[in-house]
């Protein structure tokens, strides 16, 4: 069948897969019916341009045979459908054919990048996680639960969701999954389970068939009285219209979001043709417009609106396969599907839902969500919005004007018609519970975990630093938590080098409820449990031998200062005995003579204030205030070389490691090979040490016979091997690996972790992890800095740029000023000898006649 090159002028074939035993399928058929009629009149389109054809489908393989049937025998250009999630991702996989346009299939797993036919008409799920994460945030709910169905629907949104409420500071203690069937008395199971935990914070997301029976549960256990907070997704609230009135009756109390929908004058006609079409029809009860046939419409409007726009010319060949469901894979991809496809992601108009403007292939977000209250009556008490977040008011604009806090818009109804805002019950262990602590058994370092036996009850006590503090901390908590401590005895394992990763992956497996001891916070074990915050000294440390003999080194003298500070002080010594020669030179005996005895005198002056034994007399007041300051100057430098050499000649020095020395690592240790590739030694060697003295025999051995050079640990173990052998060894800490200290592990989403950790944080500010290690550690504080830098640092031109400046500066004024005056000088004195000379010729003739007069006289 031959069709012109304008979709509008041919005829445009679109299925229509609902589930008319549902109301949102009956309310989605009548509003596609307007729309057609509608779209009519206003693209004045004769009766017959549009065929629809409605499908009506309970199970998946209709679904297949009917989809089938639509595209092959009756030619379809589009489908709109299905409702569900798990339809259109099942039918997707057909969007390569026809577009395939939903306006309810909301669950993120529909992916438009592999069915770019796919075209959702309708919000993805992830855009409402913000929205439920803000009066989380609000209300200041910082633990909830997540319940919600297990279905494609149900879980597309829990990643994003997750994250939003950590943002929100808000943590997810427990998640209860639901199936779609699933029977009565299974939900009332799952309920009984969440109220052994104590919780009374909510949220919900599940479908509305399931939700309006869990609903009615929950209302029957009590758990929607005073006390709880339930909020529920947006595929709950668009369809509480069309709930029955006893699970209404039964969500009193709970807080939503749903879309807003702008209003507008197109909808305000429509809603009242609405109401007439259903008093034409005698209904008993007219059903509200939910935002879903808003959809539907739009969705009829905008293959209307596609259909009008160009389109190359394209034709359609039927194929006549026998098997209905051979079809699926036998229909040739349709072009003028294709075509009237990418014309409806170019669509974009004002329809009755607001703006129509697909974004990846789906409904781009709105602007704004409506917070809503079931309390008597779904009513508005909020919203929220992109920019502004949680407001009591919006402008046509959707921009908030007025106050942004939810706090403030009163007349919240919650369960058990309570107007107080629920707080938050930390879900903690029943107090008749005892928790199994698993412990490691260790045969060294028993400071930190050791095995005792009480010689009253003969009975195994575990004692240490680790133990102490995990009683501190379980003494802080506000409840009573009662444990046992056992030891972690598997023979098997108990000297492997992975006993404390299988410690780890026991409490994951909940054989135990917690391990506590000297356990290292390290990445990979985060995978499985979760880790209070550190109670010890973060990082490692490498245990290096020591030696106190004095250095050899011939040249140790010059090593006190760089080179470029020796360089910049021999030349302002020769530069200040060049000032002083400049000066003094023409006045000054001391400083005449031959040329080789003037430049002696001006480097020999200069040197010998080093001394102080300088003999010339100095006869400039320039000079002198040169000679006053340089003294100065050298007095700093002698100072600071004399104490730095001191300190070079006496210090304890780190023995010198070469790299082709081996180190070694304990078992058990964190610092494993892969943590250490990096280190720039030859070998890394595992040894059997267990307890301090093995770590001070492979210290003693060295590389040479068989032993170590150094030792990599963690720090709370070096600092007590130091606490024994402090005058043999010190400590280095590298400065590029490190790790988190020591934790106490819980199985993930435990709730005591964030307790034990703020008390920690407490005993830490108080001082009482330092009083415990000093009870422990008598001699070597855990806590305790130790100063592991034993290089002395080389002074250099930076430490004195000062002091070189301001001798520089006086030296070159005076040198200036001598120049001036001495240059002042010969010029007067020629002045005068070329007045003289005149005179004496004018008056030489007549030079007797003093003579002259005295003769006369007698």
């Amino acid at each position: 069948m031959a069709r012109s090159s304008h979709l509008g002028r041919c005829h445009i074939h679109v299925g229509v897969i609902l589930d008319m035993d549902s109301p949102v399928g009956e309310m989605a058929q009548q509003c596609m019916t307007m729309a057609i009629s509608d779209s009519k009149l206003y693209f004045q389109v004769s009766s017959g341009r549009f065929s629809i054809s409605v499908l009506f489908t309970l199970t998946h393989s209709s679904h297949t045979m009917w989809t089938a049937e639509l595209l092959e025998n009756e030619q379809v250009d589009a489908l709109i459908g299905p409702q569900t999630s798990e339809e259109a991702e099942f039918l997707a996989e057909l969007g390569d054919r026809v577009p395939i346009i939903s306006f309810s299939a909301s669950s993120p797993f529909l992916s438009t990048d592999k069915n770019p036919n796919f075209i959702r008409m309708t919000t993805n799920d992830n855009a409402q996680v913000v929205p439920i994460a803000a009066p989380v945030q609000e209300f200041g709910w910082s633990e909830l639960v997540i319940i919600h169905e297990d279905s494609s629907y149900g879980n597309g949104i829990i990643p994003d969701l997750l994250l939003a409420l950590e943002e929100a500071n808000a943590r997810v203690v427990h998640r209860t999954v639901i199936p779609p069937q699933a029977r009565d008395i299974y939900v009332e199971v799952q309920l009984y389970k969440l109220m052994a935990l104590s919780a009374n914070i909510f949220i919900v997301h599940m479908s509305v068939s399931l939700a309006s029976r869990f609903f009615l549960k929950v209302n029957e256990l009590g758990m929607m009285s005073a006390g709880y907070g339930w909020i529920v997704t947006d595929g709950i609230v668009n369809k509480l219209a069309v709930m029955d009135q006893s699970a209404l009756d039964s969500m009193q109390g709970v807080i939503g979001i749903r879309p807003y929908i702008p209003p507008s004058k197109r909808l305000h006609n429509f809603s009242l043709k609405w109401t007439n079409s259903f008093s034409t029809n005698q209904h008993h009860q007219i059903p509200e417009v939910n935002v879903y046939c808003l959809w539907a419409y739009d969705t009829v409007w905008a293959l209307a609106t596609a259909a009008h726009h160009p389109s190359p010319t394209t034709s359609i060949e039927k194929n006549d396969a026998a098997n209905k469901f051979a079809h699926l894979t036998a229909i040739s991809t349709r072009p003028t599907g294709s075509n009237l496809g990418r014309t409806i992601l170019r669509v974009k108009f004002t329809g009755l839902s607001g703006e129509i403007q697909l974004k990846n292939g789906q409904l781009q977000q709105p602007l704004a969500f409506e917070i809503v209250n079931v309390f008597g009556r779904v009513k508005r008490i909020g919203f929220w919005t992109q920019f502004n977040g949680i407001t009591t008011g919006l402008n046509r604009s959707t921009v908030a004007v007025q106050s942004p806090s939810v706090r403030e818009m009163g007349s919240i109804g919650w369960p058990g018609s309570s107007l107080a805002i629920p707080k938050v019950q930390r879900i903690i262990p029943k107090a008749d519970k005892r928790l199994r602590i698993g412990v490691p058994i260790k045969v060294g370092f028993k400071e930190l975990v050791g095995m005792e036996l009480d010689p009253v009850t003969n009975a195994t006590m575990v004692t240490g630093f680790c133990i102490d503090v995990f009683k501190a901390a379980i003494d802080m908590l506000p409840y009573e938590v009662k444990f046992d401590f056992i030891p972690f005895t598997n023979s098997n394992i108990l000297m492997a080098a992975s006993y404390y990763d299988d410690l780890i992956y026991q409490v994951y497996r909940q054989q135990y409820d917690a391990a506590v001891g000297d356990i290292t916070i390290i990445a990979n074990r985060s995978l499985y449990v979760d880790f209070t915050i550190p109670f010890t000294e973060t990082g490692v440390a490498m245990i290096v031998p020591i030696e106190t003999s004095r250095s050899t080194n011939m040249w140790i003298f010059i090593q006190p200062l760089t080179v470029e500070l020796w360089l910049v002080i021999g030349t302002f010594f020769v530069f200040t005995g060049c000032v002083l020669w400049t000066i003094e030179h023409n006045d000054n005996d001391e400083f005449k003579g031959p040329l080789a005895q003037q430049i002696g005198i001006a480097i020999w002056y200069s040197f010998s204030t080093l001394v102080f034994a300088q003999r010339e007399k100095l006869i400039s007041n320039l000079s002198k205030e040169v000679v006053i300051v340089w003294l100065f100057v050298v007095l700093i430098l002698t100072s600071s070389y004399t104490a730095n050499l001191s300190s070079m000649l006496t210090v304890h020095q780190l023995q010198y490691m070469p790299k082709d020395e081996s180190i070694g690592f304990p078992f058990n240790s964190p610092a494993d090979q892969t943590f250490l590739i990096n280190l720039p030694f030859r070998k890394h060697s595992f040894y059997p040490l267990k307890k301090a003295e093995d770590y001070a025999n492979a210290l003693r051995d060295g590389s040479q016979k068989g032993g170590v050079s150094a030792i990599i640990d963690e720090i709370p173990y070096v600092k007590l091997f130091l606490s024994k052998y402090s005058a043999q060894y010190t400590m280095v800490e590298p400065s590029h690996y490190s790790t988190k200290g020591f934790g106490f592990a819980f199985p993930k989403g435990s709730p005591l972790v964030p307790d034990i950790s703020a008390a920690i944080a407490k005993m830490r500010e108080e001082g009482t992890l330092y009083l415990i290690s000093q009870n422990w550690f008598q001699n070597h504080s855990l806590y305790a800095n130790q100063d592991s830098e034993t290089k002395v640092a080389r002074l250099d031109l930076y430490s004195f740029r000062g002091l070189f400046l301001i001798t520089g500066i006086t030296s070159s004024v005076a040198a200036i000023a001598s120049c001036k005056y001495m240059k002042k000088e010969s010029t007067t004195s020629h002045q005068h000898e070329v007045a003289d000379k005149p005179v004496e010729e004018k008056f030489s003739p007549v030079s007797d006649i003093p003579s002259r007069r005295t003769d006369l006289k007698h």
